[in-house]
């Protein structure tokens, strides 16, 4: 019987029969395609995109320049500079985040004290040159004062799970 049931299965084409009974099935329910550019779906507060620093509300930078966000990357995309400043307190003269070497694991995010550097919720950046991706620290911040308002609300809706 197991003989003549496969050859009857090989001759009547069992499987592309079943398988245009289950596209005949789904050819009039409602469709779930995001048509991209158009439509967007929602992401998620803890989105790993584009890096941004940010500034405190009176306009300073955040960035105590302590390297524990180079330190911890495990890609070495992170390179920083930093000089003592009259005050005694030190500030980064060079921030650069090198994009193509970026893994997106957030551990600079989370290692920083002050949240000085955040990723954004920006994930269309492509370019058609390598040196386009070379973040420099005025890039990084002119991200962080255009996304500000985000960035606080997406760390406010993250709070309460830390």
């Amino acid at each position: 019987m197991g003989w003549l049931a496969r050859t009857a299965k090989t001759w009547l084409l069992w499987e592309l029969v079943q398988g245009l009974l289950l596209t005949g099935k789904y050819l009039f329910k409602k469709k779930i395609t995001v048509e991209y550019p158009e439509e967007r779906t929602p992401l998620s507060p803890r989105f790993r995109g584009l890096h941004a620093l940010r500034r405190y509300p009176s306009g300073e930078e955040r960035c105590i320049a302590c390297k524990l966000c180079e330190v911890v990357c495990p890609a070495l995309a992170i390179y920083i500079e930093s000089e003592e400043r009259e005050d005694g307190t030190r500030r980064t003269t060079r921030y650069e985040i090198d994009m193509t070497k970026c893994i997106y694991c957030g551990y600079c995010q989370e290692a920083c004290p002050v949240d000085a550097i955040v990723e954004t919720q920006i994930f269309e950046f492509a370019t058609e040159n390598r040196e386009d991706l070379y973040y420099t620290k005025e890039m990084l911040l002119a991200v962080g004062e255009r996304m500000e308002r985000q960035i606080r609300k997406n760390l406010e809706a993250d709070a309460k799970y830390c």
